[in-house]
């Protein structure tokens, strides 16, 4: 994994890329610039904390085109659009669509490092959420059948006697399956194992299967 920051910016003109790249650069901000979307969309997926700038309106695709495009690949892409008109139903779409920003051109400098500041910060958050959730899958994968079962009804308040019987086997072997359970899991506690599952990716508030 490449964990340096980085911008790209998309843009058909190339002044506006130059200028962008020098505003940038003095900012101290890793930069790469494209003048065709095409090029672009070859490039990713990127690893790193990024954010792009992305021109609205070009020849190839529209900057909707590159967000449709850039969705299953780089989902958590933080976009800031870039547009040389001041179209309020086109910037309200953007921001529909989860784009950070939308600015109007000439750029201004305090409004873009503002913006490329907050698609950072939602990369940054996007990046803990997948090392979250990835770590939850981890934890839950190492469950056999039996112990998300116990699991399951553990988090639902039962006692060990309440869960035997509706296993059909016995209080033994559920204390059995719960301490393993909770020790692969690495909590403690019912609290703590119910925080646990409220982590869910899918918020089901049980294991996923």
């Amino acid at each position: 994994m490449d964990p340096e920051q980085r911008v790209f910016v998309v843009d058909d003109d190339p002044s506006v890329l130059r200028a962008i790249e020098r505003l940038l650069r003095a900012h101290g901000f890793t930069v790469e610039t494209f003048s065709s979307p095409r090029v672009f969309l070859e490039r990713i997926p990127y690893e790193g904390i990024a954010c792009l700038l992305l021109d609205m309106r070009m020849p190839e695709l529209s900057g909707f085109d590159v967000l449709g495009a850039i969705a299953t690949r780089s989902p958590d892409l933080p976009t800031v659009f870039l547009s040389g008109t001041s179209d309020v139903h086109t910037a309200a779409t953007a921001m529909r669509q989860g784009a950070v920003d939308f600015l109007g051109k000439p750029v201004d400098e305090r409004e873009l490092i503002d913006a490329v500041s907050r698609g950072f910060a939602k990369a940054t958050e996007n990046a803990r959420r997948r090392e979250e959730e990835a770590e939850y899958t981890r934890r839950f994968s190492r469950l056999t059948r039996r112990e998300r079962e116990v699991c399951t009804l553990v988090a639902r308040g039962l006692l060990n006697k309440q869960i035997a019987h509706q296993l059909g086997t016995s209080e033994k072997t559920v204390k059995v399956h719960r301490a393993r359970m909770m020790q692969k899991l690495g909590v403690d506690s019912v609290a703590a194992l119910v925080w646990l599952l409220s982590r869910s990716p899918k918020s089901s508030g049980e294991p996923p299967g």
